[in-house]
């Protein structure tokens, strides 16, 4: 019978048994769970282990949900992920895991969420994250990237949501969105407080499911093309902190569902006004899980 393990903070509960997190570990330890061959779901987050990735999780391939986040692991993701061709979910986030990530995570066909966010990675973000054709959310904020995005990643059908917030990315908004039909299933796109620059294209309204757009703290330049008035669901549009100059057009004040545009930190004309209050727009991660 397959099972789900689960360690949330001081309880685990192992199919319909409920024992205490410490005894789970004493009398289990993390590497023989790789004995419970059936397990499909695992989630161990909150209760502070520390250490590095516990490879043996590999052995469990089954697997369709592995859930570490908000520990103290450290280290690199090992290149044996890429043996849990089931995994669906992926979630590390809020961990102090490092290096590069390895080019297996791309071996993960029926990966749809993968959250790195909240970590010490460094190095590009791989390529082979394009060949994720299921994945849907795409967690990368607040780590060490550094380089371009790949625009490969324009050709995953089903993704929803990409943020690549506060690393050291740099690159133009036109290099990342240059293939016809890119990110046709874009809601949500976070690449503020990095290093981008240029300007905003006009194309960028052909991501016509496009809700979010943040912009923020990055050395962008030039004006802002009418036609993002355009996206028909636009609903946070976040510009501040750049090298924008010009006018903005009226059409984004009579857009219907455009709540917050923000603008502080730049060069507009004046008279240009911020549309909303200023606030962090910040959306959880579990947001996004099934």
């Amino acid at each position: 019978m397959r099972s789900r393990l689960l360690l949330a903070g001081e309880w685990c509960i192992l199919g319909s048994v409920m024992i205490r997190v410490a005894m789970v570990i004493c009398l289990l330890g993390l590497v023989s769970l790789v004995l419970l061959k059936e397990i499909i779901e695992w989630e161990v987050y909150a209760v502070s282990i520390v250490g590095p990735f516990p490879t043996a999780v590999t052995n469990l391939l089954d697997l369709t949900r592995l859930d570490f986040h908000n520990n103290k692991l450290t280290g690199p993701i090992p290149p044996q992920i890429g043996r849990l061709k089931r995994l669906q979910i992926l979630n590390l986030r809020w961990n102090k895991l490092q290096d590069v990530i390895p080019s297996e995570i791309g071996e993960l066909k029926s990966l749809t969420h993968l959250y790195l966010s909240f970590n010490n990675f460094k190095g590009e973000i791989p390529r082979e994250l394009a060949s994720l054709p299921e994945l849907r959310y795409l967690h990368l904020q607040q780590n060490r990237f550094i380089g371009r995005i790949p625009p490969e990643l324009g050709n995953l059908q089903h993704l929803r949501h990409l943020d690549v917030g506060n690393n050291h990315l740099v690159g133009t908004i036109r290099e990342l969105i240059r293939v016809d039909g890119c990110f046709q299933s874009l809601r949500n796109l976070y690449l503020n407080d990095n290093y981008f620059t240029g300007g905003v294209p006009a194309q960028l309204a052909n991501l016509s499911n496009l809700e979010i757009l943040y912009l923020s703290h990055n050395k962008m330049s030039g004006i802002i093309p009418a036609e993002l008035a355009r996206i028909p669901r636009l609903t946070y549009l976040f510009l501040d902190y750049n090298q924008f100059s010009g006018r903005i057009s009226d059409a984004f004040y009579k857009h219907p569902l455009l709540k917050e545009m923000f603008i502080d930190g730049n060069a507009f004309r004046q008279g240009v006004k911020p549309i909303g209050f200023h606030k962090v727009l910040e959306v959880s991660d579990t947001d996004f899980l099934v």
